[in-house]
């Protein structure tokens, strides 16, 4: 039996930590919740890594798709590193850490309720995702560029018929898609607590219909998803490429339309412009309504953070460091709230007043990013441009070597100028992987190493895409 160790020195928390950020910033905030986050460190023993999940499932799935990473990460940490193990925690230890919210409880228990005997998951754990008790109608601040949503998922949260049927919410990452959509979620629970909702991500439901696949058990699957009110499903681009799981979505799609139930759904783009997707499948999600949230303006901006330093009951913040921070961070609301917390924090632990000068201080590797603010786009258009190949290539399954390695130069510069995760960045070039991408990037570095040439050339398209 595995036994769990009692501590673990200061120093390996540190390397852990120092690992964990390297996971969460390489494969991106979705894939770390769905499978890294519930990693623990157990031990580490004569330079032999010992970790833990919740679930058989769990355990299989991350040792296939993720275990040479995390190898990797650790042999960084610990040269001389024998090996990683990764185990299934023993029930006595696999209780949950943190209660419910309310909301989520129901949530849960209309999830578990769908499909009798069915919770979702290995362990008790159940399918639908856990809400964010922060996310509310409340606290989301309404301006020009999300009034649109915002109306569309206060209707569809506050009616008891099915206005639009889906409701698709699209937007870049960062604006507040997650949020409507816990909004939603809340609000439909607490009005009318007898309507069976289940809540989660795109790349969970792939997850689920897999584990129903492996383990022969898709009739309660299709039960499950087929007999509830109301399915949400966030960041539907997910199941780009997945044809098996996309047949099943569609089929559960159409299901639940014929019974009058509702659908939300979100997306980092409008149907029409998802990749990867079947023709028939695009159509579907564009069937309802389509509502769409547009990059900030300065007084949205402006207000989201007057609104969250209130929620925080900070009131010593001067006005005009606010208004500094919505006129130099305009990439997302994540990153704005993320600078504002940043700021906060200092202050609190160095026991400094707030300033423009001290929150310049804090905040200069962010302020330095938003100065020279690249885009994915602009760098696959140079890139194209410089190698003389068409724009549709990045985009394209063309493998040619005169195809393959300008590819391989946009994802690098895409890496190191943009602040987008691996999978973000495979996606932006017709849906690959983030092992393509971690593999071009490590390419494009031997290369830049052993040919001056190459490396001319990089150098130079990095320095028109910063200037």
């Amino acid at each position: 039996m595995l036994e769990l160790s009692a501590e673990l020195n200061e120093e390996t928390k540190i390397k852990w930590d120092r690992v964990r950020s390297r996971l969460r910033a390489e494969f991106g905030e979705a894939t770390f919740n769905s499978w890294l986050k519930s990693l623990d460190l157990v031990s580490m023993r004569d330079n032999k890594v010992m970790m833990t999940v919740p679930t058989r499932f769990m355990r299989d799935w991350v040792v296939s798709h993720y275990a040479d990473r995390v190898r990797d990460l650790w042999q960084e940490e610990v040269p001389d590193l024998q090996s990683v193990d990764i185990h299934v925690k023993p029930a006595e230890y696999a209780k949950r850490e943190t209660p419910m919210s309310a909301a989520e409880s129901k949530v849960a228990a209309q999830v578990a309720e769908a499909a009798p005997g069915q919770s979702g998951s290995e362990d008790g754990q159940v399918v639908g995702s856990r809400l964010d008790p922060r996310f509310t109608f409340d606290n989301f601040v309404v301006g020009k560029s999300n009034e649109l949503a915002y109306a569309a998922a206060r209707r569809t949260a506050e009616s008891s018929m099915v206005t639009f049927n889906p409701l698709f919410i699209y937007g870049p990452v960062g604006l507040g898609k997650t949020h409507l959509m816990h909004s939603i979620a809340h609000h439909i629970c607490e009005r009318n607590p007898d309507r069976k909702v289940i809540y989660l991500s795109a790349e969970k439901f792939m997850y689920q219909f897999i584990r129903a696949l492996r383990y022969k058990d898709t009739m309660a699957f299709k039960q499950q998803f087929r007999s509830v009110d109301v399915l949400m499903i966030d960041d539907v681009q997910f199941i780009s490429g997945k044809d098996s799981t996309q047949e099943e979505f569609f089929h559960t799609f159409n299901a639940l339309v014929d019974q009058n139930r509702q659908i939300i759904i979100s997306g980092d783009r409008s149907p029409t412009d998802l990749e990867g997707i079947e023709e028939r499948m695009r159509s579907r999600l564009g069937w309802g309504l389509v509502a769409d949230i547009h990059p900030t303006d300065y007084e949205l901006r402006l207000g989201i953070l007057q609104s969250k330093a209130e929620q925080a009951g900070c009131k010593e913040i001067p006005q005009r460091v606010l208004e500094f921070l919505a006129h130099r961070i305009t990439s997302n609301v994540r990153e704005l709230e993320g600078a504002l917390n940043r700021v906060l924090a200092y202050s609190n632990l160095v026991g400094r007043p707030i300033t423009l000068e001290t929150t310049q201080e804090v905040l200069q590797d962010l302020l330095r990013a938003n100065d020279r603010r690249v885009t994915i786009e602009e760098i696959q258009k140079r890139v194209a441009e410089h190698f003389n190949i068409r724009l549709a290539d990045m985009y394209s399954a063309r493998r040619a070597r005169a195809v393959a390695r300008p590819r391989q130069v946009a994802m690098y510069l895409a890496k190191q100028l943009t602040s987008r995760s691996l999978p973000e960045i495979g996606r932006k070039f017709g849906g690959r992987d983030h092992t393509t991408v971690m593999h071009a990037v490590r390419k494009v570095e031997e290369l830049r190493e052993t040919d001056s040439a190459f490396a001319d050339d990089l150098n130079l398209l990095r320095r028109m895409l910063e200037t």
